[in-house]
């Protein structure tokens, strides 16, 4: 054990230890050494946590998602959003929008402010408000619309040479994929790469994701990278999806929840290493309490941060023997002075717990029918109605 009870397991080559090692990530002008991404998630990977992701390993590290409406109009939160740490070496935000001119506008207003070094466009949320209004993963349906956007927001990435990226699902469910397509028009109108999450909307985030539709999509796109995203809760799970799909890269989004260290393992496992991070319950406990300082900082409001902090508790301490009661109370901390306090009732000596603290994480939800506006599905081009209806999907949320 190292110091601040954390474990590396350092393994060689007649070790059981996968590794693999795998090129950087080409996007546009921008050479992405590690070929991880971290998934935008709302509430979650704001500069403070994108921060301690950084620390741990390489990769391109995206921004919480924010409109492109709320770009536009100037949103002092989503300005907040979009702000990056000064050493932020690659600045990477998501936008989301249901409206050509609006996202057209939001992608010009980053690059001509020099906001951001790469942009991606969120066409992959399956919650049930967004997509019964047409949007989310229900919004590349209407090929046309979809179209609109992707040339409106290419368009203007390119003016400033600005890498453009695009994440999608397979579709609205196994009767209505969408992604073969959707890809295609994305590679055709200048998009450097396209991230697949291999689940309908109608998954949700339950079940497993089709890692085959991963491997028939880089197949039908050998001349774009192709992100693969869904179930990458390891090293050793993101290596097994390179191998059996061929993507050039991974996407992590709930299997870094409470675990900022798993880059550092995805970063060694690409390079060809068996190292893997490890940590007791002293190295958890402090970066707890730093992500509580960071959060602060962020916020610049200690009681906001520790509202913050407190939905990362359950995560940071998944399968670590630490009592219910404590738990509670970390999940109501008030203060950074309370949560050091607390966080010092533990007891630091114990180890990691080993796969207790592994495996799914956040919440899967249920399969369930994906709400889409009525006539949405009869046919692949919008209709008057549906123009005006599809202006309410714009809501300031995330997912995908």
């Amino acid at each position: 054990m190292g110091d601040n009870g954390v474990v590396t397991i350092l393994t060689d080559v007649q070790s059981e230890t996968p590794t693999l090692k795998l090129p950087p990530l080409q996007l546009g002008k921008l050479t992405i050494e590690t070929p991880v991404v971290l998934a935008p998630m709302a509430g979650v990977t704001n500069r403070a946590f994108r921060r301690l992701c950084r620390e741990y390993g390489g990769g391109l590290y995206v921004t919480e998602m924010v409109t492109a409406r709320a770009l536009v109009e100037r949103n002092p939160e989503s300005m907040r959003i979009i702000s990056h740490d000064a050493d932020e070496d690659i600045r990477s935000i998501q936008i989301y929008g249901v409206d050509p001119a609006t996202v057209g506008a939001a992608v010009r207003l980053v690059v001509e402010e020099d906001r951001a070094d790469h942009i991606d466009l969120n066409f992959g949320c399956p919650v049930p408000k967004v997509t019964r209004k047409g949007g989310g993963s229900a919004l590349p349906w209407k090929s046309d619309l979809f179209t609109s956007i992707i040339e409106a927001a290419t368009r203007e990435a390119a003016k400033g040479d600005v890498p453009l990226t695009v994440k999608i699902r397979t579709g609205i469910d196994n009767d209505h994929q969408t992604y073969l397509e959707s890809a295609k028009i994305a590679r055709d109108h200048g998009a450097a790469a396209v991230t697949l999450h291999a689940r309908t909307a109608g998954q949700y985030y339950a079940g497993h994701s089709d890692w085959s539709a991963i491997t028939t999509l880089r197949e039908a796109m050998d001349d774009m990278p192709v992100l693969g995203n869904g179930d990458v809760f390891s090293a050793e799970d993101a290596i097994e999806m390179v191998e059996q799909t061929g993507a050039a890269g991974v996407m992590v989004g709930r299997g870094c929840q409470g675990r900022p260290w798993i880059f550092g393992d995805l970063q060694a496992a690409f390079e060809g290493r068996a190292e893997r991070i490890r940590p007791g319950v002293r190295k958890v406990a402090d970066t707890v309490y730093r992500h509580g300082e960071l959060l602060a900082e962020f916020f610049e409001d200690e009681g906001k941060g520790m509202r913050d902090i407190r939905k990362h508790i359950a995560w940071y301490f998944k399968g670590y023997p630490v009592g219910g009661e404590i738990r509670s109370q970390l999940a109501q901390v008030p203060s950074l002075e309370r949560l050091r306090e607390l966080l010092d009732q533990l007891d630091l000596d114990l180890p990691y717990p080993g796969d207790a603290a592994e495996g799914t994480r956040g919440r899967a939800g249920h399969p369930k029918k994906t709400h889409v506006p009525d006539g949405w599905l009869d046919s692949r081009n919008m209709t008057d109605a549906h123009r005006e209806m599809i202006k309410a999907a714009e809501l300031d949320i995330s997912g995908g």
